[in-house]
């Protein structure tokens, strides 16, 4: 099994791909007004819009209703990114922080209040891990 993607179901897809293309630096591949995909070398995030869950069961997912769940990008300088996204962002939930596991991470969320986070491994043990 291979992890490939994770969708976010939207009421706005242009804005959230707006977001996510200026947040992380990707440009997005669209495949029609409902649905666009911001690719990584790991993994891609989705985007769709409400009119998409109707293919699979309608009402399984609501847009802005996810607080659970944490969209997670490994970037060179978490600090960069922070300074990059200061005034563009509505909400940083942390400050660039080190945590106890190695990571230094900057916690906010995007328009529809979905938690993401970006982080640069800072500890040796942390840097192994992600080592590429």
């Amino acid at each position: 099994m291979e992890f490939i993607s994770i969708r976010i179901i939207t009421a706005d897809v242009a804005r959230l791909v707006g977001f996510y293309e200026r947040a992380t630096g990707v440009r997005a591949s669209w495949f029609g007004e409902d649905f666009a995909e911001l690719r990584t070398t790991s993994a891609t995030l989705a985007i769709g819009s409400t009119r998409t869950v109707a293919l699979f069961a309608p009402g399984a997912a609501r847009p802005a209703d996810n607080r659970s769940v944490i969209i997670e990008f490994l970037v060179d300088d978490v600090d960069g990114v922070h300074k990059n996204l200061t005034g563009f962002v509505e909400e940083f939930v942390n400050e660039p922080t080190t945590m106890p596991w190695g990571n230094r991470s900057l916690l906010l969320r995007d328009p529809d209040g979905n938690l993401v986070n970006f982080f640069t491994p800072v500890t040796p043990a942390a840097i192994a891990k992600f080592a590429r």
